[in-house]
């Protein structure tokens, strides 16, 4: 099993403090990280101080293969989810006391959709998150890297009873199992998302999908970081 070709463009836009265009296969999700003062009500008065980290993912109508209309107001239940994944996998790698008094934002907008946008977009954010906090470290506005290590996620299902690695949509489309993980450098898990859309999976088959997704997830954060010069 192979993952779909990934290529990371860093500093994509001109304004954000970070920002990334990650293509995985033909998905493609534009990821920024935007760094502001202040941080939400329930943590002004928290002991220690700490920042705050949130997401926002958004696929514009264009993205698959046919448009639908735009969320306007409340975001629909699979967008909500989707943001709440992302803040997730990002939280649990950062110290939120090494940048207290800020709110940083990730962006996610998917530009074009070919199955794993929410996995790239986990991918993606953690390098233009490490690049805000670069940015933030060298303008003198925190002292340590919050980043205490890298997060990445990736899909993976039986399809046709054939284990797939970075499932494109018809393959999702079709497939038997489909499972999103999250996964830290270290190998822990943030998160594991799976569905049998037919017959139930057995342990056996739990434990190859696994497998899978740690190789996959493990090539990701080696690109990760060498898109970002740290290895």
């Amino acid at each position: 099993m192979e993952k779909r070709r990934t290529k990371i463009t860093r500093n994509y836009l001109k304004h954000p403090a970070g920002s990334v265009l990650i293509e995985t296969g033909d998905t493609k999700v534009i990821c920024t990280a935007t760094v502001e003062v202040g941080v939400p009500g329930f943590l002004r008065d928290a002991e220690p101080p700490r920042g705050w980290l949130t997401a926002e993912y958004n696929m514009i109508p264009g993205a698959p293969n046919e448009r639908f209309r735009r969320e306007r107001g409340r975001v629909g239940g699979r967008t909500m989810e989707i943001q709440r994944l992302i803040g997730r996998s990002l939280r649990a790698v950062v110290d939120q006391e090494l940048f207290p008094g800020y709110t940083i934002t990730l962006d996610c907008d998917v530009i074009q959709a070919d199955g794993g946008t929410r996995t790239a977009a986990i991918t993606g954010s953690c390098i233009a998150l490490y690049d805000a906090f670069t940015s933030m470290l060298k303008a003198g506005n925190i002292e340590q890297m919050p980043l205490h290590q890298w997060v990445a996620a990736i899909s993976v299902g039986f399809v046709d009873g054939q284990p797939v690695l970075d499932l494109c949509y018809e393959e999702d489309s079709h497939a038997d199992v489909d499972m999103n993980v999250v996964m830290t450098e270290d190998g822990r898990f943030v998160e594991i998302q799976g569905t049998a859309e037919a017959e139930p999976f057995d342990d056996t088959q739990l434990k190859i999908l696994l497998k899978a997704a740690k190789k996959g997830i493990r090539a990701l954060i080696k690109a990760q970081k060498k898109s970002a010069r740290i290895l």
